[in-house]
């Protein structure tokens, strides 16, 4: 199985955040599980960190490089087509980064995990 991990599970797995489910921790940690990162979530952690809205205790560089190797997490770079399709979507959502994580889950195939029921509502995420 593969999935794309929302920025805010990826973040919650790697803080061992009680808010992550056990119901997606027993995904992320299955075996033989592909585990996705998109570039729009390093993307929407770097703007957040620099804004001060998301504190971490090292900068977002090297504390997500550590953890995606750690994590057997794979990068999945931002295409043309991803962006169009989260374009095309249907105004559910008006999160720009959530909306460019359920465009890309659609073109590569991909279960998204995610806990946030706006992105749910896209119908092509598996999570709460």
């Amino acid at each position: 199985m593969k999935y794309l991990l929302d920025t805010h599970v990826f973040l919650w797995w790697i803080s061992d955040d009680a808010r992550l489910s056990p119901r997606l921790r027993g995904r992320i940690a299955a075996p033989n599980v592909e585990l996705l990162w998109s570039v729009a979530s390093s993307w929407e952690v770097g703007i957040k960190y620099a804004l001060g809205k998301l504190p971490l205790a090292e900068p977002p560089g090297p504390l997500l490089a550590r953890h995606r190797y750690l994590n057997r997490v794979g990068v999945l770079p931002i295409m043309e087509a991803h962006a169009l399709a989260a374009a095309a979507l249907p105004a559910l959502h008006h999160d720009p980064f959530d909306r460019l994580l359920v465009g890309q889950a659609m073109l590569e195939g991909v279960e998204l995990l995610t806990a946030d029921p706006a992105v749910l509502a896209y119908f092509v995420a598996a999570g709460e």
